[in-house]
């Protein structure tokens, strides 16, 4: 994009108005028909596509200026944001928060619970392939997302309180070099019911939903063990970069064996930290899995190889163990510490923690 390009010119970049333009149109088709149904709502009038980008910048200025309800940028209080406050006014923000949809109605072929944001998936997932060309080097990880009432602007304060939020999480494989987002994956914890547990793959895209609908204790902890899963979604967000000799950073969740060596064979390199807790551990020696029983060195190392797959288990303070068919085991790298100053390791230890801070701020429990 040129210099002078505005945040909007990059917005729209990736959101281009003819899904502006989709959403004016389903909207008020929703609120035409709602009305059809439940009576006449004289105060509504059709949207625009003015208005659906007023709309849709008051959502996004909640991620920037946190507040307890996006309604608080109207009032006069602590949250109050009065340098937007007159581009929409709060009735009409509120009757388009009412009938907003991205897809007004449900096709009879739909069969998933994507249904009402799948086109601006498919679009945006479009528009992030052709707009962005990622480095060489790039992370796969799953930030844990809290549900956020601020959106829930329709709410009172007790039903707030009472409703309980959903958990989920966010697979993604993300460029090392800028952190932007490559390629994304839901994984959602519902409410109990009756129904059995369903695992969803929605072809037309590279959405997958994991969505835990038993009963009993079983919470997210449980859904974040099933490794074929993540083995699952780990190849749907990689399917673009076969043959591109790309090297894949992972976390536990992720890291294992037959799945490095599936990517080898589509030339794809992979590091991952193993966890014997999260990681489908399947093929590796037992002997390295294990602690020793006399104390080590910080900066001492392990090396276990088959073929070019390298097993590491490298101690500072707590023994880490690395998988790695993507650095040479012999090479050596260093890792530096504020106190401590340097500590020598493998090349594949620097790279990771050079590259996996977007994994390593979600979780500082890999050694466990």
């Amino acid at each position: 994009m040129p210099p002078t390009a505005s945040a909007m010119d990059f917005f729209q970049l990736f959101v281009p108005d003819n899904v502006l333009k989709n959403m004016v149109v389903q909207t008020n088709m929703y609120a035409k028909k709602f009305q059809e149904r439940f009576g006449n709502d004289d105060a509504w009038i059709d949207v625009t596509l003015t208005e659906i980008k007023a709309f849709l910048a008051y959502m996004i200025s909640t991620s920037t200026h946190h507040c307890e309800s996006v309604l608080s940028i109207w009032s006069g209080g602590f949250y109050s944001n009065k340098s937007i406050a007159l581009i929409m006014s709060q009735p009409r923000f509120e009757k388009i928060l009412k009938y907003f949809h991205i897809v007004a109605f449900r096709s009879s072929q739909t069969t998933h619970g994507l249904y009402k944001i799948q086109p601006f998936l498919d679009s945006l997932q479009h528009s992030f392939d052709s707009a962005f060309k990622p480095s060489q080097t790039q992370v796969l990880h799953e930030p844990l997302i809290d549900e956020d009432p601020v959106f829930i602007a329709t709410c009172t304060e007790r039903e707030l309180r009472k409703r309980k939020k959903r958990k989920f999480s966010l697979w993604v494989r993300q460029c090392s070099s800028t952190g932007f987002i490559c390629q994304i994956g839901v994984d959602g914890v519902g409410e109990a019911c009756t129904q059995p547990r369903k695992q969803m793959q929605l072809q037309s895209s590279s959405i997958y939903v994991h969505l835990k609908e038993g009963g009993g204790t079983e919470g997210l902890d449980a859904l974040k063990n099933k490794t074929q899963l993540h083995s699952m979604v780990a190849k749907s967000l990689c399917q673009n970069t076969a043959g591109k000799n790309h090297i894949i950073f992972t976390g536990p969740s992720i890291t294992s064996l037959n799945l490095f060596e599936e990517f080898e064979k589509q030339e794809i390199y992979c590091c991952g930290l193993l966890s014997a807790r999260k990681s489908d551990c399947t093929g590796l020696p037992p002997s390295m899995l294990n602690n020793p029983d006399a104390p080590q060195a910080r900066g001492q190392y392990r090396i276990k190889m088959k073929r070019n797959m390298s097993l590491i288990c490298w101690y500072n303070k707590g023994y880490f163990r690395f998988l790695t068919n993507a650095y040479s085991p012999v090479q050596q790298g260093v890792i530096i510490k504020r106190k401590s100053g340097e500590i020598p390791c493998p090349l594949a230890v620097e790279a990771f923690a050079a590259h996996l801070s977007y994994i390593c701020k979600y979780d500082d429990k890999y050694s466990k």
